[in-house]
């Protein structure tokens, strides 16, 4: 991205960011990486960038762990592993064993499944490869501690054994004198000590010409001499000519390790590079956690759609004082290209233009920005920026001068992929002047289809933001009642500079106030006057708006509620039904058994029986007398407690019962030979042969 002037990243505070960033880095290749962060023009890019960052958030919300943890800088050991000749010792050799095991736990964790959920971070990998064999030649050279295993050569092996057998002759030899010298009274405090490798015995001095050996050297006081015992020299020698070759030996193995290893260096480098890669993804997670930042569409052209958008370090600063952030919302696009902001100062105009220039940085630069996840953000490939005094000494430039130099840029460079922002327009000259050379130059800001925003003062601008094609206006809401800026952006009307309200906010006198209304032109103080109850009109309309909203969705949780009642009543009557349902099943499966219980008595009476008749008699009985039997019926005593037959016609609202399963309701509706029953919530059609009119038996009084 083309950037004017050179002091944009800092008037638009982006290094502030960085460093943020920085600070959430590990890595040196990650804080090399987030110093030099640039703001990119390519959508693929871009989207990369922002996809991984979003995927690495989502990995830190639900507190899974990713395993590229390693953070040690050993660019340096790994350069020197690909010259030849050259030689790592254990230290190096086991932090290049770190990286490599840190970076086989890197690709065993994204498995199948996680390659699909994780698809941008996957592609960090994806042109390398985990190589084993690389760890494994180390063990096989190396311990957990990087001392070089005796069985590393057959040559070193055969020298530590014989080492370890000459050390432990010497120190039998050595114990053996020094006892003796004790015995003799010649040795000091300390009985031992060693002198450039070699084991001496601590004596007197005075007994030094006494004991015969090598002098290697006498304390600082003068009263204790170091020698070396006579009978010892020959052992030290050849414990030192092992050392010596021990050292060697190892040097050569290490040479050898590091000739073999030697081939893996470009793919050691690429290890390191994926480990600080993944680093400066998961700070940028971490910026976007702590400044409650998302994801947006991500549009290739020129459109800038916020929803409720925060400038990021504001966000941050009054989280940390416990305060609340106003967000901004605006739509600019082909058809509103530049929005010109209005309203009093200090009412967060130039925040607001801010919030916009340092979000679009940020997304170009692949960090997820403080926006709500719906809003849509273009790329531009230029960003001007106009904020602030811009008086210039070197070049013995005025304000308004050097204010004419910026906007003759803006106008010569400026086009349909350019991102502008000017800090009020026009500034700095007469105001009838001033407002003129403003004009034209929204005017051929607009004609090159720029995108941008704009704050002024100026009546004029806003008159010409009223009628002009792809301008809008936007105001900054000010409580005239309180005498406070509301810090919130409203779109599609000019605000009022609040000039008299502010003076007497600050406590001027009012006859100074009053003084300064008369000398202003009557047109110009009405516009003005206009503008401040037309805004307050809309704050009063806003909270109205926002009443009625309440009041919707309280409607909205009551009529929900209501149905859920409604569909628990629903469901309370569907179950008391199949209840009854299920009783009357019940009750005529007992029936039934007690039926075929019945008959096949009867059966076995007839084969037993010499007298037939009486067996037809009971299975008459039976089948024919139903009446006895359904008195028997549980369901038709209770029903014959409460209700008795009457001997009238079956007429609509009579109450009748059912014959075959003695079932109580209310005829609703006659059809010829059939009647419709109500029979609880439910309808029945039957037979009017099939009814019985009844009435209910009134329940006895009980004496209280």
């Amino acid at each position: 991205m083309r950037l004017y002037p050179e002091s944009a990243l800092t008037q638009l505070e982006f290094d502030k960011i960085k460093e943020l960033l920085g600070a959430l880095c590990n890595t040196d290749f990650s804080k090399n990486k987030s110093n030099q962060l640039r703001i990119h023009t390519r959508k693929d890019f871009i989207d990369r960038e922002l996809r991984q960052a979003y995927e690495y958030k989502l990995i830190l919300q639900q507190q899974q762990y990713f395993p590229a943890d390693f953070t040690a800088n050993i660019a340096k050991d790994i350069k020197l592993l690909s010259i030849p000749g050259a030689l790592l010792v254990g230290e190096q050799w086991m932090m290049i064993k770190k990286l490599t095991e840190s970076m086989g736990t890197v690709f065993r964790w994204f498995d199948n499944e996680r390659r699909m959920a994780f698809p941008a971070l996957t592609q960090v990998l994806s042109d390398s490869y985990y190589e084993k064999l690389i760890v494994e030649m180390i063990n096989e050279v190396l311990d957990d501690a990087g001392v070089v295993l005796d069985n590393a050569s057959p040559e070193l092996q055969k020298i530590r054994m014989n080492l370890y057998k000459k050390r432990n002759e010497l120190r039998r030899v050595f114990e053996k004198m020094v006892q003796k010298m004790a015995k003799s009274g010649y040795t000091a405090d300390i009985d031992e000590s060693f002198s450039n490798g070699r084991r001496v015995i601590a004596v007197f001095s005075e007994y030094k010409r006494q004991v015969k050996g090598i002098l290697h050297g006498e304390s600082d006081s003068r009263k204790t001499a170091f020698i070396e015992p006579e009978e010892t020299i020959e052992l030290n020698n050849d414990v030192f000519a092992l050392e010596n070759e021990e050292i060697k030996e190892v040097q050569k193995i290490l040479r050898a390790l590091t000739a073999k290893l030697s081939v893996y260096a470009p793919l050691l480098q690429q290890y390191i590079q994926i480990i600080g890669e993944y680093d400066f993804i998961k700070a940028k997670a971490k910026l976007a956690i702590n400044m409650n930042a998302h994801l947006p569409n991500v549009l290739d052209k020129a459109v800038v759609q916020l929803i409720d958008a925060y400038h990021p370090l504001l966000y941050l600063y009054n989280k940390d004082s416990g305060k609340k952030t106003i967000p901004v919302s605006i739509h600019l696009d082909d058809k509103h290209r530049i929005l010109v902001i209005s309203g009093p100062n200090a009412g967060g105009k130039t925040v607001t233009m801010k919030t916009i220039g340092l979000n679009q940085m940020m997304l170009q630069s692949g960090l997820l920005v403080p926006v709500h996840p719906d809003s849509q953000m273009g790329i531009f490939k230029q960003l001007y920026i106009h904020i602030g005094d811009t008086q210039s000494l070197q070049f013995e430039l005025s304000t308004y001068s050097s204010h004419l130099m910026h906007m003759k840029h803006f106008m010569e460079n400026a086009n349909g992929k350019t991102l502008f922002f000017i800090d009020e327009l026009g500034s700095g000259s007469d105001p009838n002047l001033g407002g003129a050379f403003a004009e034209v130059i929204m005017e051929e800001l607009g004609r090159k289809h720029s995108f941008g925003v704009v704050t002024t003062h100026y009546l004029n601008l806003k008159v010409m933001a009223n009628h002009t094609q792809g301008i809008l206006n936007g105001a900054m809401q000010f409580d005239e009642v309180n005498l406070q800026p509301m810090y919130k952006l409203i779109i599609g009307k000019p605000g009022s500079s609040y000039t008299f309200a502010i003076a007497e906010r600050i406590g001027l006198p009012k006859n100074l106030i009053n003084r300064a209304r008369k000398l202003v032109e009557e047109d110009h103080f009405k516009l003005d006057r206009l503008l401040n109850r037309t805004e307050q009109d809309l704050q009063h309309l806003e909270k109205e708006k926002k009443e009625l909203n309440r009041l919707m969705k309280e409607n909205e949780r009551l009529k929900k509620e209501m149905e859920q009642v409604m569909n628990k009543e629903r469901h309370i009557q569907q179950v008391e039904l199949l209840k009854n349902q299920n009783k009357i099943t019940e009750e005529r499966l007992l029936y039934l058994k007690d039926m075929e219980r019945k008959l096949r008595q009867i059966v076995l009476d007839w084969k037993k029986s010499e007298n037939k008749n009486e067996v037809i008699k009971n299975l008459q009985n039976l089948l024919f007398k139903q009446k006895e039997t359904i008195v028997v019926n549980k369901l038709a005593k209770k029903v014959d407690k409460k209700y008795k037959e009457l001997n009238t016609l079956v007429e609509i609202g009579t109450l009748v019962k059912l014959k075959k399963n003695y079932q109580v309701g209310e005829v609703k509706e006659i059809r010829g030979k059939r009647a419709i029953v109500q029979i609880g919530a439910l309808p029945i059609n039957v037979e009017l042969t099939d009814l019985i009119p009844v009435e209910k038996i009134p329940e006895p009084e009980t004496n209280s």
